[in-house]
């Protein structure tokens, strides 16, 4: 497994993250998958998808705080099925807070049905068990809940492309903190101004965002309702464990 940890940053059209070469291309399009590229803030550059399902996987991805990076189709492995040695890509590569690496396979249910596939998976899943690689198959079941995507959607659209500076959201944090919860419109107008932080450096605050704040960790909110400027943001606590989870007994 990779063992590389990458870091990467969006400066506008300048992508600067780390050069990705996928361990399986594909050549020859087939059948109706929606096949396209994300500019991924996470990573600092585009990350290549394969079906509208992957697409989905990635809001999550780039949406939850215990998420460092992650790579598409990040390396090949064998594993043994009967007397035979078969070859496995996973769809992603997640590296999450803890340090730890977690092989991601993207699969719909109906999918699973297959008696080949179901198959295919349990070898894979043996395997990684014996190799003691964290492996999880994500299902639209778990991707496609709303209304949480449509929420996380919206939120990463309106954050800012660049993230802000890890002392530029304390100072925002700081700024907001006494009148938590409040809403995401109220956070944002209390943000438009510009403050001094503790090494008198002057930092824009117009520069951050609530969804910024959101994404990197610091805030959350209620996703089992559809979001809007009135929905209230709160401090997120170490208790918590992120705003969301994808796979809570793999830690994210």
């Amino acid at each position: 497994m990779s063992k590389n940890l990458w870091q990467g940053a969006w400066r506008g059209r300048q992508p600067d993250g780390d050069i990705h070469k996928r361990a399986r291309n594909v050549i020859t399009p087939s059948g109706g998958i929606v096949r396209g590229k994300f500019p991924s803030r996470k990573n600092g550059r585009m990350v290549h998808h394969e079906g509208l399902l992957e697409l989905e996987a990635i809001y999550l991805f780039e949406a939850s705080a215990n998420i460092v990076r992650y790579r598409e189709q990040p390396l090949t492995l064998h594993y043994p099925d009967g007397a035979k040695l078969r070859r496995y890509t996973p769809d992603f590569e997640l590296v999450l807070t803890t340090g730890e690496i977690v092989l991601i396979e993207v699969k719909p249910v109906s999918s699973l049905g297959h008696d080949d596939v179901q198959h295919k998976l349990n070898c894979v899943a043996e395997h990684m068990r014996r190799s003691k690689m964290p492996f999880v198959i994500l299902t639209d079941e778990v991707i496609r809940q709303e209304p949480r995507l449509s929420n996380l959607r919206w939120v990463y659209h309106r954050a800012r492309r660049i993230p802000p500076s890890p002392d530029a959201m304390t100072v925002a944090i700081n700024k907001i903190r006494h009148c938590l919860p409040i809403s995401i419109a109220k956070a944002t107008a209390m943000l438009r101004t510009t403050c001094i932080d503790p090494f008198s450096q002057l930092i824009a605050l117009s520069d951050i965002d609530p969804c910024s704040l959101l994404l990197a960790g610091h805030l959350r909110c209620a996703l089992d309702q559809p979001i809007s400027l009135e929905t209230l943001i709160e401090l997120n606590t170490e208790a918590d464990n992120g705003w969301f989870c994808i796979a809570q007994e793999q830690g994210f």
